[in-house]
């Protein structure tokens, strides 16, 4: 499918450490003009980490931005230069003190198309090893270790609320019942 809609000028409102806002001036596909706010934010990797008995590792973190703490996956953004595979093992290393032997892809999410650029990366981890975690100061997490079915059961009673974390979680369900045996 082609654009329909024609960019006519461009104004960058905010450029921070993390999030960029921009402004952008549009003719519609039947005339009228307007105005699209748009942000982006830095490219992520998040990773499901799963031992052989099918259980998974999450992380309860403080957020901010929520004023609460939430269950997750391992996630984080990318450095720059720095691919979305690199990303999710470092993540992992530094969050969940874990290594990885093989990570397996299960593509991206956008999560709000609407008027947020930020496509995440999902991997499923496995053949785990513990090593020291290396969380950066602002990171105050605790690790949990659950049966995979109780994720999904956490993510569809809404205890699970993190977008990319639910996708994920319930992904990876689908491929390991894909991929048994």
């Amino acid at each position: 499918m082609e654009n329909p809609v024609r960019l006519l000028s461009s104004r960058q409102v905010h450029e921070g450490r993390l999030v960029r806002l921009r402004e952008d001036r549009v003719l519609l596909p039947h005339g009228s003009e307007a105005l699209y706010e748009f942000v982006e934010i830095k490219h992520g990797a998040s990773t499901l980490a799963i031992e052989e008995n099918h259980d998974v590792w999450l992380v309860r973190e403080w957020k901010y931005a929520l004023g609460r703490p939430t269950i997750e996956v391992v996630s984080g953004g990318l450095e720059p230069g720095e691919s979305a595979e690199d990303g999710a093992r470092r993540e992992l290393r530094e969050e969940a003190g874990l290594t990885a032997s093989e990570l397996i892809p299960l593509g991206h999410v956008d999560p709000f198309t609407t008027m947020l650029r930020c496509p995440n990366y999902l991997f499923i981890a496995r053949g785990l090893t513990s090593v020291p975690h290396e969380r950066e100061e602002a990171e105050v997490m605790e690790l949990l270790r659950v049966p995979l079915p109780e994720a999904v059961r956490m993510v569809m009673a809404g205890e699970i609320t993190h977008g990319t974390s639910s996708v994920l979680i319930l992904k990876a369900e689908a491929w390991l019942r894909d991929h048994a045996g």
